[in-house]
């Protein structure tokens, strides 16, 4: 089994390395590469060659391994990029962070509920099992207004966007708007399986608990925990701490019925960066090291789930209509929202686009429509297009309204990675 496993992770870096290069010599992100990789490693393409080698390659009982070494990357990676974010930029605009979050939700949400309701007679019911349009409607509408988080985590990483009031923006609004987009997604499931409103609530205050705890008593415990001049040593015990703490703050959230993604975040953005920086920067390096080995195996995972098949003429006609409701629901919401609280056009424009980005979320999120019947399959492949199409085009629409966004070199390159962490040491020294 073991050897197995690592063939499959071979396979899966090789295709990662080599696809991302691909992705920035058409600048591309390096995260678009490795997500069309992952479908690319999936029944989309290498499935349709004979000899069935997606099994062969990743049969099912390696599958389970790979699941789990993809979560402890995302989460990794999330961690590092709750770490980064400088709640500081936000200061003064906390009503245009929740304008935009609540704007790009409602929008898209109303969009995606009529759309379904105008597809339903053309939706042929192959592999639907819930009856009526309400369910189905509430489902493509929390598909419609979701953003990837952890896809535009990486996105913003990637251009040094950390530090830009448009990039700490679009990470606050996605985790707000994803937040509820989660919630409605809960309420969508509970009213499909018919389990009850109160596992919703249970939720929604367990989870306002944790952040409340995690604020007023873990914080100050890590500041007086890494404070300099403790007896006891400084970057193995900030680097076990810091493992540990975003791991249980993932496995909290995720037993809360929320992602493992919105733990890790928090448990970064309550760090004390500060001390941490002056006495062990190089620690949050390894872990955001780690992060990046591990994520092309998250993209490969999902990628498995995903089977593009032919649309037909009608399905072409569903696809394009996805798509039309799906940018402009997102892109107007935020936009708009953004301009109308004194944003400049530029900058509307820019998070508008960032926020647009739909990734393997939504691949996530619509495998949880399609196990429970919500989608037939027409409907199910025009969704996955669309969280592609978004995602690519973020990279060449950012550049348009947000020049001074660029890539940064591609992880794990020698030299450039080096150079990449002093810059972080450098930056930190300047602004603590």
């Amino acid at each position: 089994m073991t050897e197995r496993v690592l063939v499959s992770l071979a396979v899966i870096l090789a295709a990662a390395h080599v696809f991302a290069r691909l992705a920035q010599r058409v600048r591309q992100p390096v995260v678009v590469g490795e997500i069309i990789a992952g479908i690319a490693l999936g029944p989309s393409l290498l499935g349709l060659v004979p000899g069935n080698p997606v099994d062969v390659i990743f049969p099912p009982e390696v599958r389970p391994y790979l699941q789990v070494l993809s979560q402890v990357g995302l989460v990794l990676f999330m961690f590092g990029i709750g770490y980064e974010f400088d709640g500081s930029q936000l200061r003064g605009h906390g009503r245009q962070v929740t304008a935009v979050s609540l704007s790009s939700v409602i929008l898209p949400f109303a969009l995606g509920a009529g759309l379904l309701c105008v597809l339903h007679p053309w939706l042929t019911g192959a592999g639907t099992t819930v009856r009526g349009r309400l369910v189905p409607a509430l489902f493509l509408g929390a598909a419609m207004s979701i953003t990837a988080f952890p896809v535009l985590a990486r996105i913003i990483s990637e251009r040094g966007l950390q530090k830009d009031r448009i990039g700490a923006m679009a990470v606050a609004c996605a985790a707000i708007q994803d937040f509820l987009a989660w919630v409605v997604l809960a309420v969508v499931v509970a009213l499909a399986q018919s389990t009850g409103g109160w596992p919703l609530a249970r939720m929604t205050l367990a989870s306002a608990a944790l952040l409340l705890f995690l604020w007023y008593a873990v914080r100050p415990g890590l500041t007086w925990l890494f404070a300099p001049g403790r007896p006891w040593p400084g970057p193995a015990l900030i680097h076990a701490v810091l493992v540990v703490g975003l791991l249980l703050c993932a496995w909290a959230t995720q037993a809360l019925g929320l992602h493992a993604v919105f733990g890790a975040f928090a448990f970064g953005v309550i760090v004390p960066r500060a001390v941490i920086d002056r006495t062990a920067p190089e620690v949050p390096e390894r872990i955001e090291q780690t992060s990046l080995f591990l994520l092309p195996v998250f993209f490969m995972v999902t990628g498995l789930s995903v089977n593009l098949g032919a649309l037909g003429g009608q399905g072409l006609l569903i696809l394009l209509a996805v798509l039309v409701t799906a940018c402009f629901g997102k892109f107007a919401g935020a936009a708009g929202a953004a301009r109308l609280t004194g944003a400049t056009k530029p900058q509307a424009a820019a998070l508008g686009v960032l926020l647009n980005a739909r990734g393997l979320t939504e691949l996530v999120i619509l495998n949880v429509g399609l196990s429970l019947g919500v989608l037939d399959s027409r409907l199910f492949t025009a969704m996955v297009v669309m969280a592609v199409a978004t995602t690519v085009m973020t990279g060449p629409l950012l550049d348009r309204f947000h020049p001074a966004a660029r890539p940064r070199p591609v992880p794990g390159e020698s030299g450039d990675r080096r150079r990449e962490g002093q810059d972080l040491v450098t930056v930190r020294e300047e602004t603590s």
